[in-house]
């Protein structure tokens, strides 16, 4: 099960945010004050109350009653101020649709003993008078489920866990979680029968001493309330128990064993995260953590930072995480559309980098503004070499070169590796690596590893045929090149000095020393850029036979990550094609004007999107828009924007006979 889409309603800020699509990673991004936090504390609070608060809810009213100001939620200051004198019973409403899996399916029937089909809705909704929560969908059999929202909240509860960490990460946020943590591993505890008679023990040694003090209040009580006949103090178990769970102190040693509340603000931060990762690691079978993040980089310094992403991405291999954030570190270079922009008190899936860019404001050179992928290589005269070797055996690649997706940038010298990633990380740049397999080039490997920065993926060195130590030009066949660099400096490539165990530039230097020729950092420059040249002018024989597959690996090695990024965007549209072809189709029976359609509903912008009535505008124009029907094409509309991921448009459309007119009101089925 995952939470799949959350919509929140009158919070704060938030006057409506719909449907906003959380993938395994979500990330909100956006200007300060737009309500990506509140969004975030929006899920915050209806998770809560489905993992921690059911126990409360009445069965007649399923209707929690609590003081909210402790919970986190105050009417006074968090339902819109604006519409608190109109509604002074209004209520906060988020709406969270979880996606089961095939087997949660056949579950839910055997729990709840009731069928359903797609996503599972829940409407909680935070007022005055307390929390609600409901089944929340139309159709077919709704009503049922309605009266069994109890149970189905139950359903989603015991197979989630959530936790929320704060912008603002202190010691005690990491205490709450670890006091958690401990309170659950304990509950298995409470049936073992040492524990069991531990606690009678306990009881048993408490009891004279709190029938004492009842006695004694007793005595008192009486001189002044005559009609006071007994006074007794209990200690029901529960509580006892509850109390053996809580109470738990962290110590880091780190030279001296300090309590964590003093130590700095980064070691707290990071504190809490870790112990996040430890309690999902730890959460039952078939029990799934969603983690919300708000600014993961606060208080960290730039290498925590790093450390931090590599620990959420690899939390979110198995565990769903929402986070905020201003850093374009943690923006989902893979899949665009992981990345939520909220701004102007709306929330929409990120089209493409561009868009992501111009909101963190983050300034990319020309080269580099369309790019989807970055070759990084260690100079200029490797770009040109490299650019016309690829180009000349990969058409998909070439195309890519093309139209700006695959871009080339160098590093001028190999220790600046580090350096170049980091910024093309803050321009939020997917990138590979074709370095020289030499001393420099694995030392500047393993600095950007160990920093967080590169993954053995992301690399491709020139590893040359049977050297300890290799450069781009070693791959190279010598024909290709020597003779305009023979004529130019009056030397001979044929000699034994370059046909020796040494890397290319030091084999061409012994070549030059041996002719009795100077040799400085100038002459190699102008000798490697005449290279490139003749290699970019003959790229088809360029590369020595016995190194080809160096070559096709790097080739291969971008295809595939350009393609899978290509993939994850292509699913999105197709979905959506699908989705409008049949919205499309739609309109057309119901014989309505789509014009008036899309004048109406506003909230195409944030939705289904307002290409769908765009197109539909050629088929129908003029007709009469009544009242009646416009609140059906709406309610139509609303399921097939709801079915973008699933497809299942094609199957409403389903239920409408090819015999159907535009002048009847057809019939639609859908399954729940």
């Amino acid at each position: 099960m995952k939470l799949h889409a959350i919509s929140v309603s009158q919070y704060r800020s938030i006057s409506s945010a719909k449907r906003i699509r959380l993938g395994r990673s979500t990330v909100l991004i956006g200007p300060n004050n737009e309500g990506k936090s509140n969004i975030l504390r929006g899920l915050v609070l209806a998770m809560t109350v489905l993992t921690r608060g059911l126990q409360r809810l009445s069965l007649a009213g399923q209707r929690i009653r609590t003081t909210y100001s402790v919970r986190g939620y105050n009417w006074e200051k968090d339902y819109p101020i604006n519409l608190q004198k109109k509604n002074p019973n209004g209520e906060t409403e988020i709406i969270l649709e979880f996606a089961l899996e095939n087997k949660e399916y056949e579950e839910f029937a055997q729990e709840v003993n009731s069928k359903i089909t797609g996503n599972l809705p829940l409407r909680i909704g935070i007022g005055k008078n307390g929390v609600s929560v409901k089944y929340h969908k139309k159709g077919k059999g709704s009503a049922t489920l309605s009266k069994k929202s109890l149970k189905i909240a139950n359903f989603v509860s015991s197979r989630m866990e959530f936790e929320h960490i704060p912008a603002v990460r202190t010691a005690q946020s990491a205490q709450n979680i670890v006091s958690d943590l401990v309170s659950r591993e304990l509950i298995g505890l409470e049936e073992n029968p040492d524990y069991k008679l531990a606690l009678q023990k306990i009881e048993e040694l408490q009891k004279p001493i709190l029938e004492t003090l009842s006695d004694s209040i007793y005595q008192t009580l009486k001189k002044f309330l005559p009609q006071v006949k007994k006074v007794k103090i209990e200690l029901p178990q529960a509580q006892r128990i509850q109390a053996f769970r809580r109470g738990t102190e962290i110590s880091v040693d780190d030279g001296t064993m300090t309590p964590l509340q003093y130590k700095g603000d980064g070691v707290q931060s990071l504190a809490a995260l870790g112990i996040i990762r430890h309690a999902s690691d730890r959460s039952g079978e078939g029990k799934k953590f969603i983690i919300a993040i708000e600014e993961p980089e606060s208080h960290l310094h730039p290498t925590a930072i790093h450390e931090l992403k590599e620990v959420i991405d690899k939390l979110s291999e198995k565990h769903q995480i929402i986070i905020t954030s201003h850093n374009p570190l943690f923006v989902d270079r893979r899949a665009i559309s992981n990345n939520v922009i909220v701004n102007d008190r709306k929330a929409k899936p990120a089209k493409n980098v561009e868009e992501i860019r111009k909101i963190l404001g983050v300034r990319a050179s020309d080269n580099l503004r369309n790019a989807e992928m970055v070759l990084v290589v260690e100079g200029e005269d490797d770009i040109i070499s490299l650019k016309s070797i690829i180009q000349e055996h990969s058409e998909y690649l070439k195309e890519a070169i093309k139209n700006g997706s695959l871009a080339f940038d160098s590093l001028i010298g190999g220790t600046n590796l580090s350096y170049k990633i980091c910024l093309l990380r803050d321009a939020i740049c997917l990138y590979h690596v074709f370095i020289d397999d030499d001393h420099c080039g694995r030392e500047s490997y393993k600095k950007a590893k160990d920093g967080g920065l590169l993954e053995d993926g992301q690399i491709n060195f020139a590893k040359a045929c049977g050297r300890n130590e290799s450069e781009i030009e070693d791959l190279f066949n010598t024909d290709v090149y020597k003779t305009p660099i023979e004529n130019k400096y009056h030397i001979s490539f044929t000699i034994s000095k370059f046909r020796g165990k040494k890397k290319w530039s030091e084999r061409v230097k012994d070549v030059f020393y041996a002719h009795g020729k100077p040799w400085d950092d100038s002459i190699e420059k102008d000798i490697k850029y005449i290279v490139a040249n003749q290699v970019s002018l003959n790229p088809r024989d360029a590369i020595n036979g016995q190194d080809k597959m160096i070559i096709d690996s790097l080739i291969g090695a971008l295809e595939s990550r350009l393609k899978e990024k290509e993939k994850a965007q292509r699913i999105r549209i197709d979905c959506v094609s699908a989705a409008n072809h049949n919205l499309i189709r739609l309109l057309d029976k119901l014989g309505v004007s789509a014009y008036s359609v899309y004048k109406e509903i506003s909230f195409f912008e944030q939705g289904v999107g307002s290409a769908v009535l765009k197109s539909a505008l050629f088929l129908r124009r003029g007709s009469v828009l009544t009242s009646n029907r416009l609140k059906k094409i709406i309610y139509f509309i609303k399921v097939f924007s709801s079915c973008l991921n699933e497809l299942q448009a094609l199957a409403i459309m389903k239920s409408y006979p090819d015999s159907h007119t535009g002048r009847r009101n057809p019939r639609i089925t859908i399954g729940d």
